[in-house]
């Protein structure tokens, strides 16, 4: 998914989780670093909240309107894979 254009207005946050410095959670930093500054631009007003505490496992949560919350693991994967898998879980 390209995260060049706004996303669904049901849409209401985006958590993401991983490790600082674990080996597990380095395609999710990797994305964080490159993909982060793109979706706040197209989505000025959505909360994005970045959450790193040791030993965590890299997992995205989305919450959409009416309370309803989906999440996906995303330990051991490459950028690209996590980019694809986020882009799976906010356009679901």
């Amino acid at each position: 998914m390209s995260f060049t254009k706004a996303l669904s207005p049901a849409l209401r946050e985006i958590r993401i989780l991983c490790s600082q410095t674990g080996a597990a959670s380095a395609g999710t930093r990797q994305f964080i670093l490159s993909k982060y500054p793109v979706i706040k631009k197209h989505n000025p007003d959505l909360p994005v909240l970045i959450r790193e505490a040791q030993g965590t496992p890299a997992r995205v949560f989305a919450r959409f309107e009416r309370g309803v919350e989906k999440h996906i693991e995303l330990d051991n994967m490459s950028a690209s894979e996590v980019e694809t898998k986020v882009g799976q879980l906010l356009s679901s």
